[in-house]
């Protein structure tokens, strides 16, 4: 059973804060914090319930949410029943990639929108066109960075 530390349960509410500024759930907030900060990487539903304090449900829900956004994934062991849980770390760049094509996508809808906007409304129209713009070189550019951080690193 995994022992957090206590400067180790500090960081788990910092990073749970930060994600949560982002949009997670308290629940899953924290559980994606516990997967980065524990000593071990790997960590049963039991584990992670006791770890945190959380209902069965509250670890459920987050654990969903976790694994249908791809921040986490799970293993399981040979004679073993049970999942593991661990952060999606390693596949970060796949991660990226999916998260620029949905970004892409709201790219499309407000390109859409950009054209039905009356023109009596420029100053809106205009920063609204300006975000597409952005939106646009940063999918281009991205993918870019990625390549040459990649090539970098060899």
């Amino acid at each position: 059973m995994p022992k957090l530390r206590e400067k180790q349960r500090q960081l788990v509410e910092r990073v749970g804060v930060a994600h949560e500024r982002e949009g997670l759930n308290p629940a899953a907030a924290r559980i994606l914090g516990m997967l980065l900060v524990a000593d071990e990487t790997e960590h049963t539903f039991e584990e992670i319930q006791a770890e945190l304090g959380l209902s069965k449900s509250a670890v459920s829900n987050g654990l969903n949410f976790l694994l249908s956004s791809m921040s986490i994934e799970y293993i399981t062991r040979p004679g073993d029943r049970r999942r593991y849980f661990r952060s999606a770390l390693p596949h970060w760049p796949d991660h990226l990639s999916l998260l620029l094509k949905s970004k892409l996508q709201i790219m499309h809808i407000l390109t859409e929108v950009h054209q039905q906007r009356t023109p009596d409304t420029e100053e809106f129209n205009r920063h609204l066109a300006e975000l597409l713009d952005f939106m646009g070189y940063i999918n281009q550019e991205i993918p870019k960075l990625i390549d040459k951080w990649k090539a970098s690193r060899q």
